[in-house]
């Protein structure tokens, strides 16, 4: 299964310096599960600070999990809305 994980950083509590010393192990995290095809797609959002990502997992739980074991997660920088996705009814007849 699919879900779509939506991040913004709680830019609010913590300074631009915290962030920059949590970024390059969130990177190296995300490229980890990346590698492992956990994570398909990421991207940075373009409104606010954050990243929006594609995850395969068995289920909603299995996704928050990953997301979880994030650096920026576990140190509680973000917040993480994840979405289920299915296919799109246009493209499967109903």
């Amino acid at each position: 299964m699919q879900f779509l994980a939506i991040t913004r950083r709680f830019t609010e509590r913590f300074s631009q310096a915290e962030f920059d010393a949590a970024l390059g192990p969130e990177a190296d995290a995300a490229r980890a599960r990346y590698a492992r095809g956990d994570f398909r797609e990421i991207y940075s959002r373009g409104d606010v600070p954050g990243a929006v990502l594609l995850i395969e997992a068995d289920s909603a739980e299995a996704a928050r999990a990953l997301m979880d074991e994030l650096p920026m997660a576990q140190r509680g920088m973000m917040e993480i809305q994840i979405v289920p996705l299915r296919p799109y009814r246009g493209f499967i007849g109903g």
